[in-house]
């Protein structure tokens, strides 16, 4: 059954929490082979997942922010890598959908795509000369206009699910102009490559290779988004990224606690979940954790409820929501290898692998320099 045929949350996650259950036992496989996860996106496509987040009036089901991040963080909970992954997809076809960016037309034809294929898209923005494209770098990828709509070149890095993706939104430099435009670029067009490139030792599953582009011919409704300089607005959808990172502190939580609960040394009677150093441990992890799923869950239901005016002055809390449970998360799971010792770092133990995927948390966006000096301002413009 699809998701989407289900009246209510709590039945949408269950379905949900039954669909993934299988990818913990894949996950070390990806990770070691630095392979890719084309039977979990399976299970998702199979389930209707990529389309829930478009809106209702584009044939999806519109869910809130609230669900879409509990969604998240029950994939993370047992593979981080699928659910950083799909959590671009889903973030940005909901942001896409619930204000207009496309034309209407243009997101309509792509968002039946998604519900009757599966399609899924990411935008592929950060180059290696720019670095992030929160930095405000100007793209080195280029268009250049033709008489059928535009010609593209360029390299684009960290392009996550590069192995799967259907759709590409490029972020390119216009010829001859200081402008920045967003296209929309198909899978199948001519010149459109992948470079496998991805050799980072956290989330080796993402297939975050490079996006090479050769002299790639798109129409001219494939120029989709006007890009102003400048501030962006606030990104709820973002959120998708320490939704992931909870989930996978969670998965290190209970491993932590399974352990503690049976592992029982000759030197001691019972397990060492009795010894109060390791109560210690336990409850630190949980109060870091209860910490996180309030803030980060409170402030996604203030989100859903907020006007445009009160979403546009979110900026700074949405920024110290990822900052605050990101860190949060890589303390737990390093806690937790401290209650599972030395065999933490095994190969065959899942928790060196949550250890490396919380870490590249602090490299998603916002940066947790640019997010203080937000809040920085915000200090100083509430208290002046």
């Amino acid at each position: 059954m699809k998701l989407y045929g289900l009246g209510s949350m709590e039945e949408r996650i269950e379905k949900l929490e039954d669909a993934v259950s299988q990818f913990a036992d894949r996950s070390q496989q990806y990770d070691e082979e630095g392979s890719f996860p084309f039977e979990n996106f399976q299970v998702l496509k199979n389930i209707g997942y990529p389309a829930l987040s478009i809106p209702k009036r584009y044939g999806g089901l519109g869910i809130t922010l609230y669900e879409l991040l509990k969604m998240q963080e029950t994939i993370a909970k047992k593979d981080g890598a699928t659910a950083l992954s799909i959590g671009w997809h889903m973030g940005i076809t909901k942001h896409l959908g619930e204000n207009e960016i496309w034309p209407e037309e243009k997101y309509k034809r792509f968002a039946e795509d998604v519900k009757e294929n599966g399609a899924l898209l990411n935008n592929a923005a950060t180059e290696p000369a720019t670095g992030s494209p929160t930095r405000g770098g100007r793209p080195e990828t280029t268009a250049q206009g033709t008489d059928t709509g535009w010609m593209i070149n360029g390299r684009k890095t960290f392009t996550t699910m590069a192995p799967i993706l259907d759709y590409f939104v490029v972020s390119a430099s216009i010829e001859g102009t200081d402008q920045t435009r967003n296209f929309l670029v198909h899978r199948r067009n001519s010149g459109v490559s992948v470079e496998e490139t991805w050799d980072s030792i956290a989330m080796r599953a993402t297939g975050s290779h490079d996006l090479v582009l050769n002299d790639v011919q798109v129409n001219k409704d494939d120029l989709v988004e006007y890009i102003k300089p400048g501030n962006k607005p606030a990104a709820g959808w973002l959120l998708h990224i320490p939704a992931c990172y909870l989930g996978i502190a969670r998965a290190a939580q209970k491993y932590a606690v399974d352990f503690a609960s049976t592992y029982s040394p000759n030197s001691i009677e019972g397990t060492i979940s009795d010894l109060p150093n390791v109560k210690q441990k336990l409850g630190e992890i949980e109060l870091l954790l209860m910490e996180s799923e309030h803030f980060l869950y409170n402030v996604a239901a203030q989100w859903d409820e907020g006007n445009l005016e009160k979403r546009n002055a979110m900026k700074p809390v949405l920024g110290a929501v990822k900052l605050s449970v990101v860190n949060k998360a890589v303390e737990a799971v390093d806690i937790a290898m401290r209650v599972a010792g030395a065999r933490s770092l095994s190969r065959q133990n899942p928790l060196q692998r949550h250890y490396r995927d919380v870490r590249a948390g602090l490299h998603n966006p916002p940066m947790d320099d640019m997010t203080i000096m937000q809040l920085a301002a915000k200090s100083l413009d509430d208290y002046s």
